[in-house]
């Protein structure tokens, strides 16, 4: 039988990068890593909030973060930087007040980035939250599929699979 292995642990460090660099002592390590993925759900939770909307959805594409002692560096990958930005006037200030407020502890720095994708529909995260919001939004899944094939084709991705598996306008998908 075959083993089974996650494909972002397989090509770490051949075709992908690490989505956290820091180091911690073997005391400290395991509040890091709930740290790490706080700052993650935060940010994640902050997006979906402000911009909700089938036509303009938020488009993370991955989160990295950079620790050093006394200083938290945040760089967020996103598809469509402008809907960020341009939202309720002072979105970024407002996600850095929400990220601090969530830390456990106020001296340390914290530095948010937003780095545009440059092909955004090449980016599965961003490719699979687009069929989401579409299926939720009842567009019938024959539309979305070839929509979302056709804009990875714009973005030069030489494949694509795609899979879908539940219940959707009573009929069973199979997965």
């Amino acid at each position: 039988m075959g083993q089974k292995m996650n494909p972002l642990g397989f090509r770490l460090g051949v075709t992908q990068n690490h989505r956290s660099h820091w180091f911690a002592q073997q005391k400290n390590y395991s509040e890091d890593l709930r740290e790490d993925e706080r700052i993650r759900n935060c940010i994640v939770n902050y997006v979906r909030r402000h911009m909700r909307s089938s036509s303009n959805h938020g488009g993370i594409a991955r989160v990295e973060i950079r620790r050093k002692i006394d200083f938290i560096q945040v760089e967020i990958h996103i598809g469509f930087p402008n809907l960020l930005i341009e939202s309720r006037g002072r979105g970024i200030e407002q996600l850095r007040t929400d990220v601090r407020n969530m830390l456990d502890s106020a001296d340390r720095k914290l530095n948010i980035a937003i780095v545009k994708v440059a092909k955004p529909y090449g980016e599965p995260n961003i490719l699979a939250e687009f069929i989401a919001l579409q299926l939720e939004d009842r567009v019938s899944l024959g539309r979305t599929v070839k929509k979302a094939i056709e804009l990875a084709e714009q973005a030069d991705i030489k494949g694509i699979q795609i899979q879908i598996a539940g219940r959707l306008d009573g009929l069973d998908l199979r997965g």
